[in-house]
């Protein structure tokens, strides 16, 4: 549970002079809405809140929010052992988010110590259940909590992302018929029909990164496009037919595809490319991550800002594509708003067992979102 690190974020938030921030209880009934991600296992948001800090402007300027998230990823226990190397803070979480935490907290002490008043608004969000899907997101989307653009502050290098690709994860299982392995003959092996769809879905791959080519921001090779086979199991005993096989993966694509299109593709590919017992006896599911991709045009204010305000602080580098999905389509898609990701870190670390971050780069991403945020809002 992230109560106890939204308790400390917003204890601290308390204490830095300005405005008291705010708990933002998430909705019960948010599971009914077409934006929202299941999550295994998941009662209630009962004591899981977002927080927000809210600085109100001068007047006459620009709103703009930053968002990013506390809640981690689960790993061995080792993992959660922070330690400091000299620039470097290593632990889960480092980097993905609560790095970016603190960047948006520095944010704030810099305005606030220099004694810098915006003319637009500022808000500073830190939401849960981002690696799940986005709900703590969607939830402040979905009350209000808006703003004339987003930041998402993300493991981004210290390169201006206004383009991520998008990610949603399936659920394919085929229905065989179990008999005894004596009479294999009278049965029909689950595990043998699923290799039928599994070529499938490498066609699919391999024409979605053909689709998928020239797109802005982003290479072709490597491609960034993928149909990965996460998990696959099937059968229950050694000696008998396989009854069933299930395979589980992610469909990463990018913004020249939406959601749907990508969920609709699929389908069609098996049905048009499935043989015999396969094609009759499947079922697939997107139940679970849906995260669309996104692109905020590179002649959006929002981005020429925050490019010419991280050249200040990292020195010049062009504008990319970044190479995950997160919270940052909800703003552009659900809210109707730019968004650009940004933040210290490489998301080769992300996840990992030697997550880490740098502070001289967290420190980087602090002056350069401060720069962006004086020129975006005004400064009285």
């Amino acid at each position: 549970m992230e109560d106890k690190i939204q308790s400390f974020i917003f204890d601290y938030m308390s204490i830095l002079g300005g405005p008291h921030p705010e708990y933002a209880p998430i909705d019960e009934d948010i599971n009914e809405d077409p934006d929202y991600t299941n999550v295994p296992g998941h009662k209630s948001y009962e004591g899981r809140n977002n927080v927000v800090l809210r600085i109100p402007g001068a007047g006459g300027g620009r709103s703009l929010l930053l968002n990013s998230h506390s809640d981690v990823v689960p790993g061995p226990e080792h993992v959660f052992n922070p330690r400091v190397e000299g620039d470097i803070v290593y632990g889960r979480g480092a980097c993905d988010a609560k790095g970016h935490i603190v960047t948006m907290l520095l944010v704030v002490r810099a305005l606030y110590e220099l004694g810098i008043r915006l003319r637009g608004d500022l808000m500073i969000q830190s939401v849960i259940e981002e690696e799940t899907g986005g709900n703590g997101a969607l939830s402040l989307i979905r009350q209000g909590y808006v703003a004339d653009a987003a930041v998402v502050v993300e493991t981004s290098n210290l390169e201006v992302c206004p383009a991520n690709r998008g990610a949603v994860w399936y659920r394919l299982e085929v229905l065989g018929k179990s008999v005894h392995m004596a009479k294999y003959y009278d049965g029909v092996n689950a595990v043998y029909e699923m290799m039928d769809l599994l070529r499938v879905l490498r066609s699919y791959e391999a024409k979605l990164r053909q689709e998928s080519r020239g797109v802005p921001l982003f290479p072709d090779d490597p491609s960034p496009v993928v149909v990965n086979l996460g998990t696959i199991s099937g059968g229950e005993w050694p000696a008998t037919v396989a009854a069933n096989c299930v395979v589980e993966g992610g469909i990463a694509f990018l913004p020249n595809k939406r959601l749907k299109q990508i969920e609709e593709e699929l389908r069609q590919e098996i049905e048009n490319g499935a043989h015999g017992w396969a094609k009759d006896h499947y079922t697939l599911d997107f139940s679970r991550l849906h995260n669309d991709a996104f692109s905020t045009p590179m002649d959006h204010p929002l981005v020429q800002g925050l490019v010419k305000a991280a050249d200040q602080a990292r020195g010049p580098r062009p504008a990319t594509g970044f190479h995950a999905s997160c919270d940052a389509r909800l703003f552009y898609h659900r809210a109707g708003i730019p968004a650009v990701v940004f933040g210290a870190g490489d998301l080769s670390h992300a996840h990992s067992a030697e997550e880490q971050v740098r502070i001289s780069d967290i420190i980087k991403a602090a002056q350069a979102l401060t720069l962006f945020a004086m020129d975006w809002c005004g400064v009285q």
